[in-house]
Formats: structure tokens, C-alpha cells, sequence
């Protein structure tokens, strides 16, 4: 059986903190492959135009032969479910022990997910610690078994991870604001995605 995480998120832009995410996540626990997912419409937040995501996406991940994207999010109209998501990339991909790779602050939500306690049981998962507030891996895993007993008590078992990476205070928010201020993003995300967000004129007042 092969051993497979998702990645998905808005990724606008993809940064060096996905990317070391990823990595990570590769190695902890031994993955074949970190498949990436790009959602389309965000429900909750106004995102550049997907086109322009999938491009960076693409650039920043082409060295790696462990990364490759899925556009599962493209073929279906309406609102877009992570338990479909899943549903679609286990069809595509069978015999595969499923790991999910969510921040800290996402995890929290899991239980209010439309079929949250159906999916946190489908797949492992696999926790970035955020830098918020100044919360250490000991408060990040308080919360994680928060979450847990949250969960349980919607009679859902669930397997979670947390990731051992350093905590590096870069953003696609920040990346965003700095691009509005004219500010260098130069190591803050792959040389190919900052020419990329150059060329296209994307974050300043005038694209939006």
C-alpha cells in the first residue's frame, strides 16, 4: 500500500513555508508523493485568480519529482468538500493509506467541516505548528487533543501528527502586503515565483 499526503490551500502565493511544510512532511513519515491541491474558489476569502496560483504552484514544486499537483478541485461545480476531494483522489489513486497536511489553526476547524468526523477517520494527519501568539509545540499539542476529544465526541476516532519544523514567521498575507508596499519578497518565496508575480503585476493596488 502506498503512503500519499494532500496538500490543499488557496496558495496565493505559494512561499518557502509551504514548501518546507511539504518537505517535511515527506520525510517524517516516509511518503511516496505530497500531491498538491489548489482550491479554485476559496469560500472565504478573495484569492487571485486561480490561473495565476496553479502557474506559481507549478514553478516553485517542478525540481522535486516527490511533488506533483492535482486539478481534482476544477472538475466539480458548487462548493468544493475536502471529503470529496479525498473521495475523487482515492479513485485516482487506490490502495493508499491517506495522510492530510493541515496548519495548526485549520486542524481546529476540523470538527465544524461538512462531514468533519467522516473524514478526520479517512486519512492521518499531518500538523504544521503555527506561529501564533507565540505558541510553543506543548500548546500546539494541547490543542491538537482538543480537537481529538472534540472529535470523539462526535464518535470519530482520529490519528494526528505534529510536524517537526522550525517556526518561520513568512506568510502568503505578508508576501501579499509586502508586494503592495513595493517591498523586496526576494527569499521569502522561489526565485521563478518572484519573477512570476513581477512579471504578472500580481498584489499591487493597480491587480486588484
Amino acid at each position: 500500500m502506498q503512503e500519499l499526503a494532500i496538500f490543499g490551500g488557496t496558495f496565493d502565493p505559494i512561499h518557502w513555508g509551504h514548501l518546507l511544510v511539504a518537505e517535511t512532511a515527506l520525510h517524517q513519515v516516509s511518503l511516496e508523493k505530497v500531491i498538491w491541491v489548489p482550491t479554485l474558489n476559496p469560500p472565504h476569502k478573495k484569492a487571485a485568480l486561480f490561473e495565476h496560483r496553479l502557474q506559481m504552484l507549478q514553478l516553485a514544486i517542478k525540481d522535486n519529482p516527490a511533488f506533483t499537483v492535482s486539478l481534482v478541485e476544477t472538475n466539480r461545480s458548487g462548493t468544493s468538500y475536502a471529503i470529496n476531494t479525498l473521495i475523487d483522489l482515492s479513485a485516482c489513486y487506490p490502495n493508499t493509506h491517506w495522510y492530510w497536511i493541515v496548519g495548526l489553526d485549520t486542524f481546529q476547524t476540523l470538527p465544524d467541516w461538512y462531514r468533519g468526523h467522516e473524514l478526520a477517520q479517512m486519512c492521518d494527519w499531518l500538523i504544521a505548528p503555527r506561529q501564533l501568539g507565540g505558541e510553543t509545540i506543548t500548546q500546539s499539542k494541547l490543542i491538537c487533543k482538543q480537537v481529538e476529544q472534540q472529535l470523539k465526541e462526535q464518535s470519530a476516532i482520529v490519528h494526528w501528527q505534529l510536524l517537526n519544523i522550525p517556526l518561520v514567521g513568512v506568510s502568503s498575507s505578508l508576501i501579499r502586503k509586502f508586494c503592495r508596499e513595493r517591498q523586496s519578497i526576494r527569499y521569502l518565496v522561489p526565485e521563478a515565483v518572484r519573477s512570476y508575480i513581477t512579471n504578472n503585476n500580481l498584489y499591487s493596488y493597480k491587480s486588484e
